[in-house]
């Protein structure tokens, strides 16, 4: 008896999220945005940069003002180095320059974390997987 193909891709999903670990739970939407705003970095920081795309972009949509452009270049951020582990370093130079662009307005330190250093960390991140070299591990958020 064959397998329907909707059955095949659900024991897949399944075993790539018993992998991954579990991910963003959309019962977050609604949270107090800071606190997204640090299980984002959480994310971040355990390399799920998906995820964290997904969780900063609820505070994305709440925010106003310079913090609007603050949360979409650290989106941004997320998915440059996301698209360097996928083996895109093209979308990656074009995801990061305008992440950069955003990220290029707000000082060193900001909304307690170091911003300058993840600044220097991503460009030298990105610039390696322009050369193919992947050996260097993605970069981290710094908390002050």
């Amino acid at each position: 008896m064959r397998i329907p193909l909707w059955q095949r891709l659900q024991v897949k999903l399944e075993v790539v999220a018993s992998v991954t670990g579990p991910r963003y739970d959309p019962a977050m939407a609604g949270d107090d945005p800071r606190d997204l705003w640090a299980q984002g970095i959480d994310l971040f920081n355990s390399g799920r940069f998906l995820n964290c795309h997904e969780v900063w972009e609820e505070v994305w949509e709440s925010a106003g003002g310079p913090d609007r452009l603050f949360y979409q270049g650290m989106i941004q951020a997320a998915v440059a180095i996301l698209h360097v582990e996928r083996g895109n370093p093209r979308g990656a130079r074009s995801t990061w320059q305008k992440a950069r662009a955003r990220l290029d307005s707000f000082p060193a330190e900001h909304r307690g974390i170091a911003l300058g250093e993840l600044r220097e960390a991503v460009d030298a991140f990105v610039a390696a997987a322009r050369t193919d070299d992947r050996s260097a591990p993605p970069p981290r958020i710094v908390r002050l």
